[in-house]
């Protein structure tokens, strides 16, 4: 082969990998970029609203307006009784909003009669990416179905997995004991905080959200530890009360964000009448 003809190959070999190293970006292109996301969280009273009445498609119109990408729903009906005319209260938000859910429940009793569905009540997620996994973990409970109950684990914390633009994703979504005796609400801090733990160490590098009713207002010595892994992400001077939702006295809904999330901001709409509590949605952003 002539030195020409060899040149001229080199030459060419040498164009085509400029051009692949021109086309093709590097492994680590976008690995720097912000990932943003808008997460809220809605005690949505069974569909009824401040008027005592049930309203699902003024909840739906609720819920629409956040514009959330996932939303966290505490007191959920599926298929549960008359308040919520025997409706799939999670699945109807869900279709009437075109995103995906994951419902946990709290309490799952037999039907009233045979064949028909398990009444349920509990925690759900509602999401625009997808659900690839979903599991209910048991914490501390006082029921509210037993006449004279006692502290036991029980179902009704929920956890979906999200990939959000490359992003993995754990979303906890759980409500708290209500009564004024914090000893419930302290052990079931303990058994959350437990639980994202394990499920942080499952999942190396995904980011971590808590949404919920807590029933206690931040400063709550029984949330404190919470607050040794987690951000409040509705914190700050003069942050709104989100109960009860005509005028609000208190604070306790949440929306809390673990390492690897910045909170670019977060409010509490006005709305005030398809609940009893008001919502609480934050714009965050996450590092890959």
């Amino acid at each position: 082969m002539s030195v020409r003809a060899r040149t001229l190959i080199q030459l060419s070999v040498t164009g085509a990998l400029l051009t692949l190293a021109v086309a093709a970006p590097p492994a680590s292109a976008g690995q720097g970029r912000p990932v943003p996301l808008r997460i809220a969280t809605y005690n949505v009273h069974a569909g009824t609203g401040t008027d005592g009445v049930f309203d699902l498609e003024r909840q739906a119109a609720a819920l629409r307006a956040l514009d959330a990408d996932v939303i966290g729903l505490q007191e959920v009906d599926v298929h549960w009784g008359a308040r919520s005319q025997g409706l799939d209260v999670a699945g109807e938000l869900a279709r009437r909003l075109g995103m995906r859910v994951s419902f946990a429940p709290i309490y799952s009793l037999d039907p009233v009669t045979a064949g028909g569905p398990r009444r349920e009540y509990g925690v759900a997620v509602l999401s625009r990416f997808p659900i690839r996994s979903a599991t209910n973990h048991e914490i501390t409970r006082l029921s509210t179905q037993d006449e004279n109950p006692a502290p036991a684990p029980a179902p009704g914390f929920g956890e979906v997995t999200l990939k959000v633009r490359g992003v993995p994703v754990q979303v906890f979504v759980t409500h708290l004991d209500y009564r004024a005796d914090p000893a419930v609400r302290g052990a079931q801090v303990a058994d959350t905080r437990r639980i994202m733990a394990r499920e942080r160490a499952r999942l190396p590098g995904a980011r971590q959200f808590l949404l919920g009713d807590f029933n206690a207002e931040p400063s709550a010595p029984e949330l404190a530890p919470l607050w040794r892994e987690l951000r409040d992400a509705g914190a700050g001077p003069g942050s709104p009360g989100t109960y009860p939702a005509e005028a609000p006295v208190k604070r306790i809904d949440y929306v809390a964000v673990g390492k690897g999330v910045r909170v670019r901001g977060a409010s509490v709409p006005v709305e005030a009448v398809a609940s009893d509590h008001r919502p609480v949605v934050a714009d965050v952003s996450m590092t890959r």
